[in-house]
């Protein structure tokens, strides 16, 4: 069975082929990051209107890549949710137009379950049940993974998550967007003792995420220093303090949550998951302790088609019947990833 998988929920638009027989023939990626610099985030409506332009030339060379017709597609999955409305709106009239077109059945996929479950396209994938720490754009949540659909809340984000933390820092020392890399990069120069920057959480003996307190105060160490007079070796210096916060939070509740399920394999998606001192962190740790890590590859961090397209395959591979002839434009721009059922 090949499946089509459409993703268009923010900034990036990604179209991909999967096979359940051959594994995944094919994505194409195009992402609006330069774009929305200039105004420091995302714009919504630039944001919608770039997918429509990108959509159809993404989706001819996906079947091109794949060295198929487009009447070869047994299905369709697209994001229905969550992300921007009039984003997810493109992709679902690009995904059920071409659905009724071809007549083809479509399937509306959670976008946080597609980064759920990106992991396991690589080579060496886990197998259920495990520990996933997702960690996207406004998400941070840790839950136990029994199967496609069998999600189980552990912990989550209070206030900021981790990806808005880090873009938000980022903004606050002068760097460009997307904030995460920027100041990721810039922590790699930075003196590790020069700022001890709190942990908020850390201590909370539960498994639930706070980062406001941190943006707070990278916001207070700029303040003292004075913005025009933070030399760039400071700025690696606080990028070095928050980087180290962030990483000992998310690492510890990782560890706890492996203690509290009894699991051995932890897995790590989303943007974040791309971070280089994260998974030394997490590398190290599960050296330490005897588990696994597994990471989704660097291309699959970011929203992607391919985990769109494969994360329908794995439902339908379930149930043939999850996908239908349905072809009005449903979107649902807020989704708890917990009320996925098993289908």
């Amino acid at each position: 069975m090949i499946v089509l998988g459409v993703e268009s929920s923010c900034d990036e638009t990604g179209l991909a082929l999967y096979d359940t027989d051959r594994g995944l023939l094919s994505h194409a990626l195009y992402s609006q990051v330069a774009m929305h610099e200039e105004y420091g985030g995302v714009v919504p409506e630039l944001a919608s209107r770039d997918h429509i332009r990108r959509a159809i030339p993404l989706l001819e060379e996906a079947l091109a890549g794949a060295a198929i017709a487009p009447q070869a597609i047994d299905a369709i999955a697209y994001t229905q949710g969550p992300g921007l409305a009039g984003a997810l709106l493109v992709g679902s009239s690009i995904a059920c137009s071409l659905g009724l077109a071809l007549d083809k059945p479509v399937l509306g996929i959670h976008h946080l379950e597609g980064h759920l479950l990106s992991p396991l396209l690589a080579s060496d994938p886990p197998e259920f049940p495990f520990v996933a720490l997702l960690v996207s754009g406004g998400h941070t949540q840790l839950m136990r993974v029994d199967g496609v659909g069998q999600y189980e809340m552990l912990g989550e984000t209070v206030d900021d998550a981790a990806g808005e933390a880090f873009d938000k820092s980022a903004k606050l020392l002068g760097l460009g967007y997307p904030g995460g890399p920027a100041i990721s990069r810039l922590a790699e120069f930075g003196d590790p003792q020069a700022y001890k920057l709190p942990r908020p959480m850390l201590h909370s003996k539960d498994l639930n995420f706070s980062f406001s307190g941190l943006k707070t105060a990278v916001l207070t160490v700029v303040k003292k220093a004075g913005t025009a007079n933070v030399c760039e070796q400071d700025k690696a210096n606080i990028a070095r303090g928050f980087v180290d916060a962030i990483v000992d939070v998310l690492t510890a509740k990782c560890l706890a949550a492996l203690k509290q399920t009894g699991l051995k394999r932890l897995v790590i998606a989303g943007g974040v998951g791309a971070n280089s001192q994260l998974r030394a962190a997490l590398n190290a740790a599960a050296a330490k302790k005897r588990f696994r890590v597994y990471y989704p590859e660097l291309e699959f961090c970011t929203d992607n088609g391919a985990m769109i397209a494969f994360a329908g395959a794995m439902r339908l591979m379930i149930n043939p019947q999850a996908a239908q002839r349905d072809y009005g434009f449903n979107v649902r721009p807020r989704w708890p990833l917990d009320e996925l059922k098993v289908v």
